[in-house]
């Protein structure tokens, strides 16, 4: 049987108070969708001031809440504020270059919220608990800071500005004015120059687009944020380089004055620039187009680029020896060798430069003259095709072949002396002598070339290379009639020399 103990049921008032416990834990987890006694991602940053800023406040990214401020201190030794936030999974990962601005909330809301840019990509994650310095947070500016800053003074100098500029913008020009305005804007006022700029204004705008798109690099999140800590970092430094920075201004400002004097040559240099800008665009045209050959190349050269202190390693040892030639005693030597021949050498390359314009003129004479008539393939009853310079070798290897020939009488081919009851003139001799003759067996069938009675078309007072090309197949090449010679005492004496030659004569000898 069981105990009285066990009988007994569970106390209502402890049934209760465990529901009790459930429900509220429940009801916690539900609303804060948290953990007790557990700590999330919290990251730190320092304000130049909370602006109101209090724990529970929202820190959002893009609008979207992805967790909240645990804590708001004062920094020690400064005015600063520093933010505890803690961070949710969605709002992760917060890099090392996130930056946190303090922004109001809108009016039904009410209070401010921190508007957190968690940084690039490609930057290191913040560790937990990290700080992000002043630098990189922001507050918004008060109503009250705007009407500090407009104190008395200001706000009469802003009044003095305010009824200066309408009559800047609505007055007419003077002539001296318009002597120094672009002819565009002569006589025009301010303002009406102002809305002559808004019709120009959408192209300047369009290319003002491209310029700010290339701002942005070929890799927008990469090469932006590179920019933009570079800028950071040239910032810094002028900040820590204050006397510098104010000797930088006071050059900036003399620098200015001196373009300010020079202002019409610098309104003809900008009216340059557009041309400028285009034979520029041409050239890195060109230079785009030329950097894939060029990184060929330096892809090729690289394996000579290794091998050059191979090379000058090797070198040395031909420098050793090539500076024991080039020394005193050896190259004194060879000076004292070489004397003679450079006499010599001068003296011919003196005596060249009459040699050579004779031996350019023979050289012309050939090309031009008498190789183009050597390659005359002569056409008559003998022609054979080919060039009349081949014929004539061919002639001289027939005749070497026949030569080697011969029987009782001798070689097959032989020259010697004939005659006959047919006389011939060879015409009048050299320098004047007298006509010479000769006698044939049989009758000569003509002349060629034929014989015109007057000397060929060679003029002496111009060079070889200048003359006319004979013309081979021409009237004068045609086989022409045999010249007459009525000469009488010229056959006689030719008649009684055969006759005392002929005892000596074989009967197979006669012309050739």
């Amino acid at each position: 049987m069981s105990s009285p103990r066990r009988r007994r049921g569970r106390s209502p008032f402890a049934v209760g108070l465990v529901a009790l416990v459930i429900v509220g834990a429940l009801t916690y987890l539900g609303f804060t969708k948290s953990i007790p006694f557990t700590r999330g991602y919290e990251v730190q940053a320092t304000f130049a001031s909370a602006n109101g800023l209090r724990p529970d406040s929202p820190v959002r990214i893009a609008g979207v809440d992805v967790g909240k401020v645990t804590k708001v201190d004062a920094e020690e030794g400064t005015e600063n504020a520093v933010v505890t936030m803690e961070i949710s999974d969605e709002g992760r990962p917060v890099s090392t270059d996130a930056t946190a601005k303090i922004r109001p909330r809108i009016f039904l809301e009410g209070n401010f919220f921190v508007d957190l840019q968690p940084g690039t990509p490609g930057a290191e994650e913040l560790d937990d608990g990290g700080m992000l310095k002043v630098t990189q947070t922001a507050t918004p500016v008060q109503l009250d800071q705007v009407l500090t800053a407009l104190q008395s003074d200001t706000r009469q100098d802003l009044q003095d500005v305010i009824q200066s500029l309408g009559p800047a913008l609505s007055g007419k020009p003077s002539a001296e004015d318009d002597a120094q305005a672009d002819p565009s804007a002569r006589g025009e006022t301010a303002a009406e120059s102002f809305n002559d700029a808004y019709d120009d204004i959408g192209p300047a705008e369009k290319a003002q687009a491209q310029v700010n798109e290339a701002f942005l690099g070929l890799e927008p999140e990469r090469d932006l944020s590179r920019l933009i800590v570079g800028l950071g970092r040239t910032s810094a430094g002028l900040a820590r380089n204050e006397r510098q920075l104010q000797d930088l201004v006071v050059n900036f400002n003399a620098t200015m004055a001196a373009l300010a004097s020079e202002s019409g040559n610098l309104s003809a240099s900008i009216a340059e620039l557009p041309a400028t800008l285009r034979a520029a665009n041409s050239a890195f045209a060109s230079l785009n187009a030329a950097f894939p050959s060029t990184r060929a190349f330096a892809i090729e050269i690289l394996p000579g680029v290794r091998e050059t202190p191979a090379t000058i390693d090797a070198a040395f040892p031909w420098i050793d020896q090539a500076r024991a030639l080039m020394s005193p005693a050896e190259l004194q030597g060879l000076v004292a060798d070489l004397k003679p021949l450079t006499k010599s050498l001068a003296e011919f390359t003196d005596s060249s430069t009459t040699l050579l314009p004779l031996t350019d003129k023979a050289s012309k004479c050939a090309r031009d003259v008498l190789l183009p008539t050597g390659d005359v393939v002569i056409l008559d009853e003998f022609q054979t095709g080919a060039e009349n310079y081949k014929d004539f070798f061919y002639a001289m290897v027939g005749l070497a072949a026949e030569g080697q020939n011969f029987d009782g009488n001798g070689t097959y081919v032989r020259f010697q002396t004939g005659g006959g009851s047919n006389t011939v003139s060879l015409g009048e001799g050299n320098l004047g002598s007298q006509p010479q003759y000769g006698a044939l067996p049989t009758a000569p069938l003509g002349n060629r070339p034929a014989y015109t009675g007057r000397k060929p078309p060679f003029n002496t007072s111009q060079p070889c290379f200048k003359q006319q090309l004979p013309d081979l197949n021409g009237p004068a090449a045609a086989l022409a009639a045999p010249l007459q010679n009525p000469n009488a005492p010229a056959t006689a004496a030719l008649t009684q020399l055969r006759s005392k030659l002929q005892p000596f004569a074989s009967d197979d000898e006669g012309g050739p």
